[in-house]
């Protein structure tokens, strides 16, 4: 009986695999790849006595982040940034990831509570 080697063990796992019905296995950029495709909502609309703005980005800034999406409290811009997996996260609620800029927003009104959001230095 020949010795089992790495590339026969392989081999006949994927073969396993495959009649067992199993996907193939797909780079992660396969499947985030389309989560820019589609831009979120414009909003505007008072929260909590705030005003909260989201639309797409014009130019500039930090687009590369945030999808080609910016949002606003108050009229000062708040830093969010799109997942790999299509959720959102901001700079005020960096650990807390939601799934729209609209709940960014929301989320950071809300951990904000009552304090001026201040500008995020571009370097």
């Amino acid at each position: 009986m020949p010795e089992l080697s790495r590339r026969r063990a392989l081999t006949a796992a994927a073969a396993l695999a495959a009649a067992a019905g199993v996907g193939t296995v797909t780079a992660p950029t396969a499947s985030a790849a389309g989560h820019d495709q589609h831009s979120p909502a414009t909003f505007d609309e008072v929260y909590k006595g705030r005003r909260i703005q989201g639309r797409p980005a014009s130019g500039g800034g930090h687009q590369h982040h945030g999808a080609g999406y910016a949002v606003f409290v108050d009229g000062v811009e708040l830093h969010v940034m799109r997942n790999a997996d299509g959720s959102w996260i901001s700079v005020v609620s960096h650990y807390d990831p939601v799934p729209t800029p609209r709940a960014a927003a929301r989320a950071a009104v809300d951990e904000l509570q009552g304090a001026a959001l201040l500008p995020f230095p571009a370097n």
